[in-house]
Order: C-alpha cells, then sequence, then structure tokens
C-alpha cells in the first residue's frame, strides 16, 4: 500500500472512531432517571433524531451527537456517554439479535399533552404535574369547559387528575363538608354545570366522560392514575342513572342503580359493585384498598416482562431500572383482578393481594392505562399535605412508568406481531 493510501487509510479510521452519537443509560448508572425523560422530550421538540432502546441497560435513549444536546444533559443533572459509530453498532448489532429480549423504537416528534386538573387550588398535587414540571417536559391544563367546547383533538395525550366523574364531588361529604377548600369546590362546579346548561355536576361529568371517551376512541392516549380511573368508568356504566344521594345533587339516587349499569360502555372495569353509601370514601369495589392487608413494609408490586420484538407497547410502558416497585395508596390504591374485563393487559401486579397495580387496553383506535395510587414516593398522601420534592427522588421507578406514558404516543407505530 503507498504512503497516502495509507494515511487515507488512517484518517478514515480515525474518523469512524470519532464521537457520532450520545448515549443517555437508564440502569443504574443515570443519575437521573426522571429528567433524562426531559432531554428525550427536549430533542424530539429540537427536531432531532432520538431512539429507544427498549430493555437495553433499563430502556436507554440513543440519540446523534450535537453540542446543544450535550450542554443540555449537563445542564439538567443527566448522565450520558459521548460513543463512536463503531460503539453504536454494536449496540444496533446486540440488539436486533433475535434471542435477545431488546428493540429498538424510533420516536419521531413530542407529543402535545393535556392535563385534565380543575384551575381552583385543592389540598393535594398530582403525581403527573409534578414529574412532568421536575423532568421540564410542557404541559396544558384543560378542564370541564375546555373538554366540552372540544379541545381534546388538539392533543396526543391526556391525564386524568385526581377526580370524580360521578358528580359526588370525590365522597368527601363526611369528613370535609365544613371544610372551605370543598366548599368552595362544590360552588365552583355548580356553577359551572348551571353555565354549561346542566342540571347538575354528575351530568356535566357524565358529557366530560364521554368526550374523553371520545378523544380515546379516536386515537388519543389516556392515562389516569387513582380516582381517576374507577370513577370514570363508573360514570360511563352508569350513564343515565341517578347514583348520587341527595347530599351531592338535591335528591335520592336510584335504588336499582346497581342492576342498570352498563358494562359495555367502560374501558377496564366490570361486574364491579356500587358503594351506595355516602359516608363511605369509595366508590365501588373495584379498589381494592378497604380488604388489602398490606402495610408500607411489605407493599411492593412486580412489573411483568414482555417480549420485546414482539409486545413492542407493554415493554415500552414498563422500562425501568427496577422490575420491583415499591407501592403506594390513594382513593383508589389497586385494582380487584376479578373486576378486570378478560381483555385487560396487567402490567404490575400485587401477586400475594391478588390485585393489579397498572394496566392497560385499547379502546377504539386509541388506548389507555391506569394506575393504581395517589404519589409513588408518598405512601399515604393525605388530604393537605405537602407536595413531595422530586430532587429528593430522581431515579423513582413509579415515577418513571408516568414517563413511559409520556413518551409513548412519540413512538413510531409498529405493526404488532400476532
Amino acid at each position: 500500500m503507498s504512503r497516502f493510501g495509507l494515511l487515507f487509510l488512517l484518517i478514515l479510521i480515525s474518523l469512524s472512531s470519532k464521537a457520532a452519537s450520545i448515549l443517555i443509560p437508564m440502569d443504574e448508572d443515570q443519575k437521573n432517571h426522571l429528567k433524562a425523560y426531559g432531554i428525550a422530550f427536549w430533542t424530539l421538540k429540537n427536531g432531532l433524531e432520538s431512539d429507544w432502546l427498549l430493555n437495553y441497560r433499563g430502556g436507554s435513549f440513543l440519540m446523534k451527537y450535537a453540542e446543544p444536546l450535550e450542554k443540555e444533559c449537563k445542564i439538567r443533572g443527566v448522565s450520558y456517554e459521548v460513543i463512536t459509530d463503531a460503539k453504536v453498532t454494536s449496540i444496533l448489532t446486540e440488539i436486533s439479535d433475535p434471542s435477545v429480549n431488546m428493540d429498538l423504537v424510533k420516536l419521531e416528534k413530542a407529543p402535545k399533552i393535556a392535563v385534565y386538573s380543575p384551575k381552583n387550588k385543592l389540598p393535594w398535587d398530582d403525581a403527573v404535574t409534578l414529574v412532568l414540571t421536575y423532568a421540564e417536559i410542557p404541559y396544558e391544563v384543560v378542564y370541564d369547559e375546555e373538554v366540552l367546547k372540544g379541545d381534546l383533538p388538539k392533543y396526543d395525550w391526556l391525564h386524568l387528575h385526581h377526580e370524580d366523574f360521578t358528580g359526588q364531588f370525590g365522597r368527601f361529604w363526611s369528613v370535609y363538608r365544613n371544610a372551605s377548600w370543598y366548599m368552595e369546590d362544590v360552588k365552583l362546579q355548580q356553577a359551572t354545570a348551571k353555565k354549561l346548561g346542566y342540571k347538575k355536576v354528575s351530568e356535566m361529568k357524565l358529557a366530560v366522560a364521554k368526550s374523553i371517551a371520545n378523544f380515546c376512541s379516536g386515537g388519543g392516549f389516556l392515562f389516569a392514575m387513582c380516582s381517576g380511573t374507577d370513577s370514570f368508568d363508573i360514570a360511563l356504566a352508569a350513564e343515565g342513572i341517578d347514583i348520587a344521594q341527595s347530599m351531592f345533587d338535591g335528591d335520592g339516587a336510584d335504588s336499582d342503580a346497581q342492576s342498570k349499569l352498563d358494562f359495555n360502555k367502560t374501558f377496564a372495569f366490570q361486574n364491579f359493585r356500587l358503594d351506595m353509601n355516602p359516608n363511605n370514601y369509595e366508590f365501588s369495589n373495584i379498589d381494592a384498598t378497604p380488604t388489602r392487608m398490606l402495610t408500607q413494609t411489605n407493599d411492593y408490586f412486580t412489573l411483568f416482562d414482555f417480549s420485546a420484538k414482539w409486545d413492542v407497547v407493554p415493554t415500552m410502558l414498563t422500562q425501568s431500572h427496577d422490575k420491583v416497585v415499591k407501592g403506594f395508596m390513594g382513593q383508589t390504591t389497586a385494582f380487584r383482578k376479578d373486576v378486570l374485563k378478560p381483555d385487560v393487559l396487567v402490567m404490575g401486579e400485587t401477586k400475594t393481594a391478588n390485585e393489579a397495580r397498572y394496566i392497560h387496553g385499547e379502546f377504539g383506535k386509541g388506548q389507555w392505562t391506569f394506575y393504581g395510587g395517589h404519589d409513588p414516593e408518598d405512601y399515604q398522601h393525605a388530604v393537605g399535605d405537602p407536595q413531595t420534592d422530586l430532587s429528593l427522588h430522581p431515579n423513582s421507578p413509579g415515577y418513571r412508568l408516568i414517563l413511559n406514558n409520556i413518551l409513548f404516543p412519540a413512538a413510531k407505530k409498529k405493526k404488532q406481531k400476532t
């Protein structure tokens, strides 16, 4: 080989060994898992490429190298590795091996996110808004007026705040009916219902629930936690039936309400029994809270392992560096398995208690995820408790599950194998 040819070869080797990509590891090497999702979102917002490496080092992210991206990682305190083309090829070869439970999903565009949440201040916080803010992922707040005005098609992803879609004001009447925040919320909800042409709050909330169902059916992504899960399905099943006692809507409930429920209208639950006692802090027997025997020391749930190459959707939604997640309570803590519809996919369960904690399904052209509990890093978040400081929990597996759902709509859809 001539000296010129040798020099050219050395230059090529040198160029191929230079930095070409940024790998954001999501295993135990990551200093801040939650803000790492914010980096992935920032990348998409800025028109840069991003790949989600399912089951590779905890569900890592791979992006083309860009100096602003590296700077953003440093600013946000996110661990990253600058890797060569040769290393990228090695990683992609490993992931593509048919015998390895890994896959690559391309993230195409940043989803537009909405949070269904009241505009008035209530004495509790919402885990999704907390983690979105901490991860620096932008979102917009919508509530009843915006939903009924038809704004939901503007968004790709919708989260349901701790909410009561049955019009019973969260079942807080028994304990908090004389609290100023409760009376203000009731007054505001009633005024909004009247303004929008509804006789009762329950009628307005049903219309909202049906609009949300239509959003999902049309291809939207729905995520709900705590009472936003079961009260949503209960409202849909009870369409046209009065299930609210007189202290909630001025007249008595239908004594035959239970027998009139239509479970064909619900997303996740069937054959549940309503709790018609207004003094109880429960809507139905969907929630396992009243009967569970677990305490904080033994309350954990396990994420299922799915085939990354065959079951891409649940694999995305269960990406984590820890498959055993600390349990946490809420008005709706966990879902009794015997009231789940047959096609509901359980992604996380507490097997010893026979309860589902993290479930997923399809509705029309859209998809939904329900997550039991109120705050993944506050075991029993009570009314009036201070909000969780996520800077103290940057590696929370429980909060990671929320952020998996945030990125889910950004993924290029792959045809599921059958």
